[in-house]
Formats: structure tokens, sequence, C-alpha cells
């Protein structure tokens, strides 16, 4: 007996391969949380690091404040605001989109850093040579400078996609039933919560190390100098 509760190797085990495929399933949605709000994040944060580089304060102002407002705000206070505020005036958002509506828009204010630190350490000489030879300041961006900055900062947007993963279990609170919430409603069930939330360390734990293999692997093989053009 430890600390009162009788340790019953044989049931345990028995629980947990009853369990296994419950957890699975709550893994998938916490995959496709992950996968989908990291999109969002790596697709608006360019967007937001393209409209700071802009000259014009009118446009980069804006963009500066926004990356501030999401950054300086918790993500529990953003999916409240999308689930319960905009329910208010008639705007509904189903629960999972809420919740990788909320990861996208929080994680691409950082991605959007991300993204200038990586545009900043492009030789300024590169842009004004493509000026000089009266290239489209669109054309110079997407085909000279993002191709450079993008293999510089794969370990960054690796290290918040992971961040992403561990993100989701706050999702609960929109009614997302993904991988930990399974595990509580199951030790709520079996009065036996040390199981399934065992289970959802470890298959945390290997979900992170395969994210952290993958980023690796991906920046060890894209070229420093750039991705080649065509």
């Amino acid at each position: 007996m430890l600390f009162g509760y009788a340790w019953d190797t044989t049931s345990n085990w028995s629980l947990a391969v009853s369990i296994l495929p419950m957890l699975l399933r709550g893994l998938l949605v916490t995959i496709q949380a992950t996968l989908m709000g990291f999109l969002l994040a790596v697709v608006l944060g360019l967007v937001l690091a393209g409209l700071k580089s802009v000259r014009l304060k009118i446009i980069s102002w804006p963009a500066y404040a926004f990356t501030e407002f999401i950054r300086d705000t918790p993500l529990l206070v953003q999916l409240f605001f999308l689930y319960y505020v905009l329910a208010d005036y008639g705007i509904v958002l189903p629960a999972f989109l809420t919740g990788t509506l909320a990861l996208g828009v929080q994680y691409s204010a950082y991605t959007s850093e991300v993204y200038r630190a990586g545009i900043e350490s492009v030789p300024h000489g590169q842009t004004e040579a493509a000026r000089a030879l009266d290239i489209q300041p669109i054309r110079i961006f997407g085909t000279i400078i993002l191709p450079q900055a993008i293999p510089r900062i794969i370990p960054a947007l690796g290290n918040y996609l992971v961040s992403i993963m561990k993100d989701v279990p706050v999702l609960s609170v929109v009614l997302v039933v993904e991988m930990l919430s399974v595990a509580q409603i199951i030790g709520s069930r079996t009065f036996n919560y040390m199981v399934p939330i065992s289970m959802v360390g470890i298959l945390y734990l290997v979900l992170t190390l395969v994210a952290s293999w993958a980023v690796r692997v991906l920046d060890e093989r894209l070229p420093k100098h750039g991705i080649p053009l065509k």
C-alpha cells in the first residue's frame, strides 16, 4: 500500500489496455488541432511580418498593434471571447474551430517576430540590388528574401509547433474533447487518475520527440543559403 492506495499491477495494466483506444481518439483531435493551429500561425504570421515591413506607418502600425495585443493577452481570454462573447452577438463558432483559431492567432504574433528576425538576417544589399534591377517588391520578397529567411527560422518555428501542441489541453474550456479531457473523464469514471494521466504524459512525450526530430531533420536538409529557385 502506497499513501493509502493499493497498487495492483494487473488491474492497472488491464485498465491501460482498455482505455488506449479512447486516448488514441483524443490523440487524433490533439494532432488535428496542433497542425491546423500551426498552419494558421505560420500563414498569418507571414502576413503580419510582411505588413510590419511596409514603410507606410498607416499599414505597419496596425500590424504592430495587433501583434502586441495578441501577445499581451492570455490564450484563455481569447478562447472565452471567441466562444462565449461572440455568441452573445449572434456569432456562434464550433468548439474545434474556435480552438484552432485561438491557437493560430495567438501564435501568429510570435511567428511574425520569427519571420521578421529571419528577414532582417538577409543582407540588405540584396534588396537594394534587386530594386536597382527594377524588380517588383512582391517578387523581391517572395523569390529573394523569403527563400533565404525560411531555412534560418525552421528551429524557432519548430519550437512553436511543440508549444502549440502543449497548449491544446486549454481548449477543453470550450468543450473540445482532446486527449487530456478524455483522460480526465476516464479518471472520474474509474476513480483511477494515475493510469490515464500517466498515459497522456507518455503520449505527449512521444509526440514531442517525433516533432523535434522532424524539425531537426528538416533544418539539416534545407540549405542555409536559401531554397534553390527554378
